[in-house]
């Protein structure tokens, strides 16, 4: 096999395992300046430390069953602002959630694909994105 068609090969593989695991929940797509940006999603939070960041982090939510859940957004922000959208899978905007209006509840469906998407504005600070399913 020539170095050509196997670096060829190697990079579609890359490419098939990082639009997988995207879409699996596992990646993240980011469009961030900053002096300090640290963003962790999680299984139910997602967690960001922030020093002067403006731009977007949308990932895949993962939501194990359906049901209402409430989503909580705790942002302590010394500056600026953060918000956070829940999305369906058309990018149609669900639930908007920011420092005046944090909390919300939805019903969603375990077969249907959502994004969370966050944006920030000169924030620094900390924000975490809290979600349970409702009784």
């Amino acid at each position: 096999m020539s170095a050509w068609l196997y670096s060829v090969i190697l990079t579609a593989a890359v490419c098939i395992a990082v639009y997988l695991l995207y879409y699996m929940g596992f990646g993240v797509a980011k469009r961030i300046a900053a002096v300090m940006f640290v963003f962790r999603p999680g299984k139910n939070a997602d967690r960001a430390v922030l020093d002067s960041c403006t731009g977007w982090v949308k990932h895949v939510g993962r939501f194990r069953e359906s049901g209402i859940y409430e989503f909580i957004l705790d942002a302590r922000l010394a500056k600026g602002n953060a918000e956070v959208a829940l999305l369906d899978r058309n990018k149609q905007q669900l639930l908007k959630l920011n420092q005046q209006s944090p909390a919300g509840k939805i019903e969603l469906y375990v077969k249907s694909r959502y994004y969370l998407r966050w944006d920030f504005k000169s924030a620094t600070g900390r924000c975490e994105l809290h979600w349970e399913e409702s009784a």
